[in-house]
């Protein structure tokens, strides 16, 4: 047993504090993620260190920073909105304070609150994680007025890089190269088409201060730069408290590659080789893995000490990275420097053995690093795949919410989950529906694809809506598996947006042969002493006949005259991998849905399948099709969210593709458009409101 302290209040007012006993072992949550073995930083127990850390998040990053403080033997305190107040990252942690409401600008982005559970814990340090105040200069300079480290840069560095503006004119003077664009502030509509036009089409709109894709427009002609202008300022105003926007020259089909870096106080410093982060969704990182298969050494090293001399100019010290656009001539230009923990470090660590973590409360404390350049490997191949709660055939993907009623993640040699939920988490709207960081390495590139492809098909995530679909197609996919990507992937391999993959011919009979033995077993769990089944499955529009013969170690079963054989198997196991033929299968059994529908998972999709006795399906063969509204003339929500805007009102013309609403869901906008020409019948939302998934918005006449 181990001890929490937590408050029954939260610190808007005063803080109470109760102990009581979690049952949580120490090692809790550490199974999967201890398969990575760090050998190039051992942890040396007779260096001093803190005795206690705060962490200044949530969720999976929490959890990860955590784990590290745990191996260093250093205590650590947690901070939770009260939508969190049963995290993982709360029951993990020595002690929680809770901070407030769940919206973050209550509660994880407030620093008076931080600085008040500092101060009830006797914290000697804190680590923002990324996102929230990670990159806060003013958190951090309160920090050090307090006399307690902040686990990440000093404020002045912090400070340079987090303002676009003057980032780009701090890597000019430190020699690093820059895209072309206005080296200024855009003040209104009008000055950004001056500029835009100035700087030729397409260009990139995004924010000053901003970062994770948000507040960043492309746009092709001034009809976009208009639009990107004032979406890009919203997203920047929401997300960072700061609507200052840059223009810069966007490079056609780059890729996305950056350095991360570890300096610390006493004029060290080393790139810990590059990550390949070019597959992105809305500027979103999708699939990301280190090295990249398309740099080279020399590359590599011209970009590693460009990196390093900016961080040299601006006097940085603790993890940070250097981002690069890099088109396909290999000429490299600096797009921005992230002062904190990247979300998608785990992969440099697979393939360096540097815990990252553990080198920046290292180097906050003021230990120098204990390795050189030439220390720093390139040992393997790994692949980070961004598990999130979202429907990806929706614009790639839109946020879902929900509880994951089941929940099982992947395991095994070079599989590594860093994630901060667990099966009855919530998944809110509050916050970034990411549900895990998937990893796998090995030994070369095709060992570490391999491995992701198994790990996503056994991933059990039941509940919400999840990408994993899309994570698994994508490590399939001809282009990927040569290395050819850049930030247009998606579009590119998928024009007309993401679709579930359709089965091959002998897949698609392997399936309905499972689905109708699932439905024969289960009518022997209801007593039907019968050894042979006979029935039609139908998936989307294939039916076929499918007869089962019940043998002593498994099922014969003909489907459409092709001949399978099939093994006994557990029902109660949610992930079974089956020998079929000479193929082994993994397979998910989702369950029966209602009627005689089975939904089998397979190769990271769901299909559905219906089984009907042969008499049943004929009479529904000739049963007429039921008729179908015209849902074009309703405008349904495609995700949770807010309201932040509403352009039409009841009696107005509106024409199809004409924007009519925007949606503000985890901090992005999505604007929305009417399907059909018509006039506004009704407008059932305003600005503020909060509403679900198919709520319906706008209907027309």
């Amino acid at each position: 047993m181990w001890w929490l302290l937590k408050s029954s209040k939260c610190l808007q007012t005063t803080i109470a504090k109760r102990y009581y006993s979690t049952g949580l072992s120490k090692t809790a949550g550490l199974s999967s993620w201890t398969d990575s073995v760090y050998t190039t930083n051992p942890i040396d127990p007779s260096e001093p260190t803190f005795s206690k850390i705060l962490i200044a998040n949530r969720g999976e990053i929490a959890v990860r920073v955590i784990r590290s403080a745990r191996k260093m033997g250093i205590k650590t305190v947690a901070v939770y909105s009260t939508a969190d107040s049963r995290s993982m990252h709360v029951e993990m942690a020595d002690e929680a304070i809770c901070i407030g409401d769940p919206p973050a600008a209550q509660s994880y982005l407030v620093m008076d609150k931080i600085l008040d559970a500092i101060n009830v814990t006797g914290a000697e340090a804190v680590h923002p994680g990324y996102g929230f105040l990670s990159e806060n200069a003013s958190f951090v300079q309160k920090l050090e007025e307090m006399k307690v480290k902040f686990i990440g840069p000093p404020a002045k560095a912090i400070h340079g890089m987090g303002d676009k503006l003057e980032s780009k004119r701090l890597a000019i003077k430190a020699g690093v190269n820059t895209v072309p664009g206005f080296d200024g502030e855009i003040s209104g509509v009008d000055h950004c088409l001056e500029i835009s036009k100035s700087i030729g089409y397409p260009v990139m709109i995004k924010a000053s201060a901003g970062g994770g894709g948000k507040g960043m427009r492309i746009a092709n002609n001034e009809k976009e730069a208009l639009e990107g202008f004032k979406l890009a300022k919203d997203e920047a105003k929401a997300s960072f408290g700061d609507d200052r926007i840059l223009i810069e020259k966007f490079v056609v089909n780059p890729r996305h590659i950056e350095i991360q870096l570890l300096c610390d106080a006493h004029g060290n410093g080393v790139y810990l080789n590059e990550r390949e982060c070019s597959i992105q969704r809305r500027n979103q990182k999708v699939v990301e893995e280190a090295p990249s298969p398309f740099v080279d050494p020399e590359l590599r090293k011209a970009m590693g000490n460009q990196a390093l001399d900016l961080a040299n100019a601006i006097g940085y010290t603790s993890a940070g990275t250097v981002e690069f656009l890099v088109d396909n001539q290999k000429n490299f230009y600096f797009l921005e420097m992230n002062t904190r923990l990247q979300v998608e470090h785990p992969i440099s660590e697979c393939i360096t053995g540097v815990d990252l973590v553990q080198e920046m409360i290292r180097v906050a404390y003021g230990h120098p690093l204990k390795f050189k350049q030439s220390d720093i490997p390139i040992n393997g191949w790994a692949l980070e795949m961004r598990v999130y709660a979202e429907d990806a055939t929706r614009n790639f993907g839109t946020p879902s919410t929900g509880r994951l009623f089941k929940y099982v993640e992947p395991s095994g040699k070079g599989v590594r989950c860093d994630s901060g939920v667990r099966e009855g988490s919530e998944i809110s709207v509050y916050y970034d529906p990411l549900i895990c960081k998937l990893v796998t390495y090995g030994a070369t590139r095709p060992e570490a694809i391999s491995r992701g492809k198994h790990a996503l098909d056994s991933y059990v995530i039941q509940g919400v809506s999840h990408n994993i679909p899309l994570l698994r197609d994508i490590l399939s996919e001809e282009s990927y598996i040569k290395g050819d990507t850049d930030t247009n992937y998606l579009p590119r391999v998928y024009p007309d947006g993401f679709t579930l993959p359709k089965l091959s011919t002998s897949h698609l009979a392997i399936l309905q042969a499972i689905a109708g033995v699932l439905e024969g077993k289960r009518g022997l769990r209801l007593h039907r002493k019968v050894d042979t089944w006979d029935y039609v499955a139908s998936h989307a529009e294939h039916a076929a006949s499918v007869k089962i013969e019940k043998t002593s170690n498994g099922f014969k079963v003909n489907v459409e005259g092709k001949e399978i054989t099939l093994p006994n198997w557990d029902l109660t196991k949610p992930v079974v991998t089956l020998n079929v033929d000479g193929e082994e299968i993994t397979l998910q059994i989702h369950g029966r849905l209602n009627g005689p529908v089975w939904r089998i998972g397979f190769q990271g999709s769901s299909y559905d399948f219906k089984l009907l006795c042969p008499y049943t399906q004929k009479l529904l063969d000739i049963m007429p099709d039921p008729k179908l509204g015209d849902t074009a003339k309703e405008l349904l929500s495609p995700m949770p969210g807010v309201v932040k805007g509403v352009s039409v009102k009841v009696g107005d013309k509106v024409f199809k593709g004409q924007e009519v609403c925007v949606i503000e869901a985890m901090k992005m906008q999505n604007k929305l458009v009417i399907s059909a020409d018509g006039e506004v019948a009704e407008v059932r939302v305003k600005e503020g409101d909060t509403v679900s998934e198919e709520d319906l918005l706008i209907a027309l006449k």
